[in-house]
């Protein structure tokens, strides 16, 4: 190829024609584009030539030498001032028989035909010496002795450091010659390359890739042609791939690493250097890349950030990673104002364990131990392995310390079950120190410190719990300890006791229901109300058995109170989002029960909240039809306060709505509490339910509702919550005569 053809480029920096006709050189005999022109080093105005030492190292280390030059159908080499070659591109090293590498560290003079060499030392200085182009005609050399040079022309610059200069070697000899010559090597050098080559068109389909591009994928040549370049990648390159479209389109070179899906599915991390191609009217053709397998550098790579950020023995995050994920959920959770707890845990008595069965079922027991802490926490907490027996947990997002503890919980219980180590049983306790942010530290170097001292706290005070860094949060922890002893003995100590609300049939003002309300009388405390105490119920696991007490007491109840009155009597029930969540097996029984007793099912109402009705509707829908077949009957309380819909009321199988208080504290009669209570109970009625308003306080509620269509009543304006013996006393007499 003449030089006319490498200076007909059409615009700097964009790579003309097909396959065959790429490159055109720029910077050399006229066209200014140069591989690191865009570079951020380059000083403004200086010749794109010019050579630095520290820009030659920087080409060198990023690859852009390759990227562009590599398919130049023109001799390009990158020498120092002795005249070694540093670096050559594909049809170069063909030119003198070289490996591209050059690790003899050949010297480009030694090709020079010897009757030429003053003409090339002239010629090298000039270039050295100067910024203007410079031109040789010359003849090189195989460097073999006694072999016919062949002639060309040679084209070089430098910015007169003296340190190196770039060079380009043109075949001299007829332009058809020239042509042939240049596309025979070129088709010889492509498919025999050691780098893939892959050139698409403007729809990014593969219309050329060589055999090693095609051996790299595992397909056969004709299986890629065609086929869209996407067809080769995973979701990830699809992505990438999409982004850089439009940034090809404007003549901008990429370089990117993506992961191929080869023939056989498996992955091939490669280099893709990709250059623009436009044809002389500068309209898009599409593009060539030139692919470099990196998979083994790659999972090299892997490997090293593994080893850096995991730990060996146990494959959790190791010290470094864990103070990183640390920062990252505190600024987190400080953008969004939440709370953070971090827990500490020291394994106790390890060291007697590891001393007594040796290293090995020392490891073993500390990858068992991760595995259980690890069972305890959510997929989206950080659990780390600090080195030795010592393990931290970042809980990020939570809504209250309690969720903190109950993991704290969690991982102690399950830490102190013994360890099988192979023949062997290893036992360990835990020491948990827990922090929290903002409450504790906002930095996470003294969050860490904090909960380390809380741990070494834990262990002070016996070991195989967890204490707290603050004095308040650490005594408030200790009194739900103490409450959740008291609990699991309150039931076999007979402390609970059921009081009961008269429920009021607005139409004939007798009381025919009844709603049953949880006491714990504390030997300590005194009375207890719910609120009080279900939490910590729900949180160990006693809540079931406390509602298996309360359906049968009530259902006891229920069938002394019919006997008495002689009618029917119904008494609900309440069960809180827990409790009808939990362990089914506790209802089971239930039917057999109430058949015992010849008690009619439906003596028995199970009042739910409206919020359980989002929340886990799959569980909780097929509970209550649990319920349902059992014969009993289903009140959703507190309506109005959450966000039911009438699909969800017909859905559940609800009997009875309890319209909220809320509702009813302000009814006056022109008021809009007056107007929605009057609508829902219109709406409820529709559907086939009943109406209980709670809460009613006053005679002029009372009278309201009755005018409204209400269906049942309670609240104080009726009565207190009763003990049984007062409550069968005010139901045979009936609630006094309220005006209307």
């Amino acid at each position: 190829m003449q030089a006319s053809a490498v200076e007909a480029a059409p615009r700097a920096g964009r790579a003309t024609g097909s396959l065959g006709s790429l490159y055109g050189l720029g910077g050399l005999g006229g066209v200014h584009a140069h591989p690191l022109s865009a570079a951020p080093d380059l000083p403004a105005g200086a010749d794109e030539l010019a050579l630095s030492p520290e820009r030659l190292r920087y080409e060198q280390e990023q690859g852009y030498f390759n990227d562009i030059y590599l398919l130049a159908p023109v001799g390009y080499f990158v020498l120092a001032f002795d005249t070694t070659v540093l670096q050559m591109n594909l049809v170069g090293a063909d030119l003198l028989g070289l490996p591209r590498a050059n690790p003899a560290r050949a010297r480009f003079r030694d090709y020079v035909a010897p009757r030429f060499l003053a003409d090339f030392d002239a010629f090298v200085q000039n270039a050295l010496n100067t910024t203007a182009a410079q031109r040789c005609d010359l003849q090189m050399t195989r460097g073999r002795p006694g072999e016919q040079g062949y002639p060309v022309t040679l084209r070089a610059s430098a910015d007169g450091s003296g340190q190196a200069f770039r060079v380009v070697l043109e075949l001299a000899e007829g332009k058809l010659a020239a042509l042939e010559r240049s596309e025979e090597r070129f088709r010889r050098i492509v498919h025999s390359a050691e780098e893939g080559i892959w050139e698409i068109d403007a729809q990014s389909r593969t219309s050329f890739v060589n055999p090693k591009m095609a051996s790299m994928l595992g397909y056969a040549i004709e299986d890629i042609v065609d086929q869209p370049l996407v067809a080769f990648m995973d979701d990830e390159g699809r992505a990438l791939l999409e982004r850089n479209i439009a940034r090809r389109q404007q003549g901008i070179r990429e370089r990117h690493e993506f992961k191929f899906i080869r023939a056989d599915g498996s992955a091939l991390w490669a280099t893709l250097a990709t250059n623009p191609i436009f044809d002389g009217e500068g309209a898009y053709l599409g593009a060539l890349a030139l692919v470099s397998d990196i998979s083994d550098r790659r999972e090299s790579s892997d490997l090293i950030w593994q080893q850096a950020n995991f730990d060996a023995l146990t494959a959790l995050p190791n010290r470094h990673m864990f103070q990183d994920r640390l920062g990252q959920e505190i600024k987190k959770a400080k953008r969004e104002g939440a709370l953070l707890a971090l827990l500490f845990i020291d394994l106790d008595q390890f060291k007697q364990v590891n001393d007594s069965l040796g290293h090995d079922k020392g490891d073993a027991l500390l990858v068992q131990a991760a595995s259980r802490i690890a069972a305890c926490v959510r997929a989206s907490d950080t659990l780390a392995r600090l080195g030795g027996d010592e393990f931290t947990v970042i809980l990020a997002g939570l809504e209250q310390v309690a969720s903190a503890e109950r993991v704290a919980q969690e991982i102690v219980g399950a830490l102190a079950r013994p360890f099988e180590l192979d023949g062997d049983s290893g036992v360990v306790s835990a020491s948990i120190g827990l922090a929290f942010y903002p409450a504790d530290a906002e930095a996470p170097e003294e969050l860490l410190r904090h909960a380390d001292q809380a741990m070494y706290a834990a262990k002070k005070a016996g070991r195989n719990r967890y204490h707290y860094f603050t004095q308040d949060l650490q005594l408030a922890a200790q009194q739900r300890q103490r409450l959740a002893v008291d609990l699991r003995n309150a039931l076999a100590a007979e402390q609970f006791e059921l009081v009961y609300q008269p429920i009021v049939n607005l139409a004939s003002g007798a009381i025919e229901r009844a709603e049953a309300l949880l006491r714990w009388r504390h030997p300590e405390r005194g009375l207890l109300h719910p609120s009080e105490f279900i939490a910590q119920a729900e949180h160990n696991g006693l809540i079931s058995e406390i509602g298996d007490w309360v359906f049968r007491r009530a259902a006891d109840q229920a069938r002394q109170w019919q006997q008495a009155l002689g009618r029917p009597f119904q008494i609900s029930v309440n069960q809180s989002p827990g409790q009808l969540r939990g362990d089914p097996a506790w209802s089971q029984g239930w039917p057999a029960y109430v058949a015992q007793l010849e008690l009619a099912p439906r003596s028995i109402v199970i009042d739910v909240t409206e919020g359980i009705l989002l929340d886990g509707a799959a569980d909780v829908l097929q509970r209550l039809r649990s319920y349902r077949a059992m014969g009993l009957q289903v009140a959703l309380d507190d309506f109005g306060t959450g966000y039911a819909s009438l699909t969800q009321l017909k859905k559940f199988d609800i009997d009875f709505l309890k319209l909220d208080r809320v509702f009813v504290q302000d009814m006056v009669g022109d008021s809009g509490d007056l107007a929605l209570c009057e609508a829902i109970i219109v709406m409820a009625h529709k559907l086939g339910l009943k109406v209980v308003a709670e809460g009613v306080e006053t005679a002029a509620q009372h009278a309201l509702l009755l005018q409204a269509g209400c269906d049942y009543a309670q609240g104080y304006v009726f009565a207190h919550a009763l003990a049984p013996d007062e409550f069968i006393a005010l139901a045979r007499r009936g609630v006094p005569q309220l005006e209307r």
